[in-house]
């Protein structure tokens, strides 16, 4: 008699056309658009800011203002995309983001004031919620589950390239037009969806035991429930923080760190987010090798603590030096979709979407605290010493999550919460 955890092995036909589902495939340029538009403030923090006459120390502050704003959106429209999400479908919620985003990008553009540039990066912030969860939850419910694990490997790997490519025209286009560029590509993105069917888990579900807003928030706070969902939170906090204040905040620490140049953040962006490709990729091979998540992502957290570390510890190092710690820092960080698939296998059909949309927002919002503590410690402590303890707690925290969660590689994820 069979194991019922053993997984069949696939052949190559099934590996490709679950890696160039159409579902696949659109979630993949979705998320492209959504990590170009996610990352265009972090590129053109300097030169915007400049722009609207703000200098020195004003391009931190105003810098941690603006994004703060933005993740704080995110936060926002985690919640309200993912409740949308399971009351009325994974597809309604990917069209209603795609143009909020899109518009507040290209408006964004003709800002000429930091009240009005908060607006946008807020408005941004929201809409940019629903395009991970949205996707990640579709991909989950169409691929057989031993094959889904290829599929968000897919949406991911692609997906990050898009902060690649716009580190790169970062160097060459006017912040302006990076915002133009990324509310072009949004609107263009509409038109690939119609390509996408609903999901048949939640059609299923829709038809019998459609779910209210609140029963949605029940469910989710009951005591069983909400441990595992703050676990899924916390192992996602190191992302975050590395791109949130390692990455974005590199010309900085390299001046701390007496760094031989400057050290230019778009290109940091870029060849971090080049190691998150190729982390994304080998974390979901390796957990199809494995069979098993957890064990693959422990891996990835304990070498992202040790190279992020070892970056506040550089003695005078090139900018090239820091742009391959950037990039291997990203390579670590590079289980960000087995982490939101980890979060959405553990919940029913019912719950999905809410809490594969919100668990990946609630994580990019911890950037808040995190920059907001930031400047808090460094007067006493430094901008070394203050990155460093910020780090050592985001890890402490994605330790406790980790332990705090179960195996899910093998679930059935074809049922509901109650």
């Amino acid at each position: 008699m069979s194991n019922p955890n053993e997984s069949p092995q696939h052949t190559s036909r099934e590996i490709t056309a679950a890696l160039f589902h159409p579902v696949v495939i659109v979630g993949a340029l979705g998320y492209f658009v959504d990590i170009y538009d996610l990352v265009i403030f972090l590129i053109v923090r300097k030169s915007s800011l400049t722009s609207l006459g703000f200098s020195g120390d004003q391009l931190v502050s105003e810098g941690a203002w603006l994004f703060n704003w933005q993740m704080g959106g995110m936060m926002l429209g985690g919640l309200l995309w993912g409740l949308l999400g399971d009351r009325f479908g994974r597809l309604k919620i990917l069209f209603g983001s795609i143009i909020l985003y899109s518009l507040a990008n290209i408006a964004n553009a003709f800002v000429h004031d930091l009240d009005s540039y908060t607006v946008c990066r807020f408005l941004a912030g929201i809409g940019l919620a629903g395009e991970l969860g949205g996707s990640i939850t579709l991909v989950s419910e169409v691929l057989p589950r031993t094959l889904r694990g290829f599929g968000t490997m897919m949406v991911s790997a692609v997906g990050v390239l898009g902060a690649v490519v716009g580190g790169t025209l970062g160097l060459w286009c006017d912040w302006h037009v990076m915002f133009l560029i990324g509310g072009g590509l949004g609107l263009l993105l509409l038109f690939l969806r119609v390509m996408v069917s609903e999901s048949g888990m939640y059609k299923h579900m829709a038809g019998t035991n459609r779910p209210t807003f609140a029963s949605q928030l029940i469910l989710l706070a009951a005591p069983k429930r909400i441990g595992r969902y703050l676990c899924c939170i916390l192992i996602g906090l190191p992302c975050w923080y590395v791109i949130g204040l390692v990455i974005a905040f590199s010309p900085e620490f390299g001046k701390a760190l007496n760094a031989t140049g400057p050290v230019v953040a778009g290109v940091a962006v870029s060849w971090a987010y080049g190691g998150i490709c190729l982390g994304d990729l080998a974390s979901n091979i390796l957990c199809q090798y494995a069979r098993a998540r957890k064990s693959v992502l422990i891996s990835f957290l304990i070498a992202a603590f040790i190279l992020s570390n070892l970056f506040f510890f550089l003695s005078a190092p090139s900018p090239a030096m820091i742009y391959a710690l950037a990039f291997l820092l990203g390579i670590a960080v590079g289980y960000w979709s087995v982490f939101v698939t980890i979060a959405a296998e553990h919940f029913g059909t019912n719950m999905r979407a809410t809490v594969a949309t919100t668990v990946p927002n609630f994580v990019r919002g911890a950037v808040i605290p995190i920059t907001s503590l930031y400047p808090i410690l460094k007067p006493e402590f430094g901008a070394l010493h203050s990155g460093l303890a910020l780090g050592w707690f985001s890890f402490a925290l994605a330790l406790i999550g980790w332990i705090g969660l179960r195996e899910t590689f093998h679930d059935d994820l074809d049922y509901l919460e109650s």
